[in-house]
């Protein structure tokens, strides 16, 4: 099969492919899981993590990809959750071992036998790949391929994020950051909770000017003030500073 690989850690610097096109064996399935036929990967911010060594793959070469749409091509010894011809997602999360109390209480992601896709394994580069039947997700037919990869990552962060701030109906919303997380947060909320107030706070004129466009109340700089404390703030963000400047416009005991 073709697959995009990674081969070493290197700086984007702007000179030469951090990927190579490479002919590799087809995976095969074993207990439990399932082979993919790749129709479509999403690109994510953490490939770049992963080529520039900020969150390096335990071993070399691999093919990176999380946001993997396709087709179940077959069926390992086992697995029976799915069958060839259903159309499935792939997030980051490869596997887990299912056992220990993190991965029951739904935070498999802490588990100690966490594996992420496109990092720990190949992942989506590629035109077949296998994960087990129990991290994959029937993809519902509403959406395309290319519309549901993103919805695997950025949107499961965002979904997540906002289930865990517990607030809802009129409430104040902050979005510290606004790449593809952020901006689908706010359409998100604003589908779900038309009367919640959201605030953004992003370095771009650009990304500002959009979650204008998208219904956001406010845009600010990433260190600016926000006209009213709010209940929750989500940081879609990997730094630090946005994390602190976040803090000064937290309502007493928002989240």
């Amino acid at each position: 099969m073709k697959a995009m690989i990674l081969e070493k850690i290197r700086d984007l610097d702007g000179s030469g492919e951090p990927l190579r096109l490479a002919a590799l064996s087809g995976p095969v399935p074993v207990d439990g899981e399932i082979l993919i036929r790749v129709s479509a990967c999403g690109v994510c911010h953490t490939e770049l993590d992963e080529i520039e060594g900020r969150t390096p793959p335990p071993v070399l070469p691999v093919v990176p990809g999380h946001q993997v749409v396709g087709m179940v091509e077959k069926t390992g010894p086992g697995a029976e959750r799915f069958q060839p011809g259903d159309r499935v997602g792939v997030g980051w999360i490869h596997s887990s071992c299912g056992k220990c109390g993190l991965c029951k209480s739904g935070q498999e992601n802490l588990c100690a036998n966490f594996r992420a896709t496109g990092r720990d394994v190949n992942g989506g580069y590629a035109e077949l790949m296998t994960v087990p039947e129990s991290h994959a997700f029937p993809i519902p037919d509403i959406f395309t391929d290319v519309e549901a990869a993103p919805l695997l990552c950025a949107g499961a962060i965002g979904y997540r994020s906002m289930n865990l701030t517990g607030i809802a109906g009129t409430k104040k919303l902050g979005l510290t950051g606004f790449g593809a997380s952020g901006h689908l947060v706010l359409k998100m909320v604003k589908h779900r909770y038309p009367g919640m107030r959201v605030y953004v706070f992003a370095r771009s004129p650009g990304e500002r000017e959009f979650a204008l466009e998208l219904g956001a109340v406010w845009a600010g700089n990433t260190n600016g003030t926000s006209p009213e404390k709010l209940d929750a703030i989500i940081d879609t963000t990997p730094v630090w500073k946005p994390v602190v400047e976040a803090l000064r416009n937290l309502a007493p005991g928002g989240m």
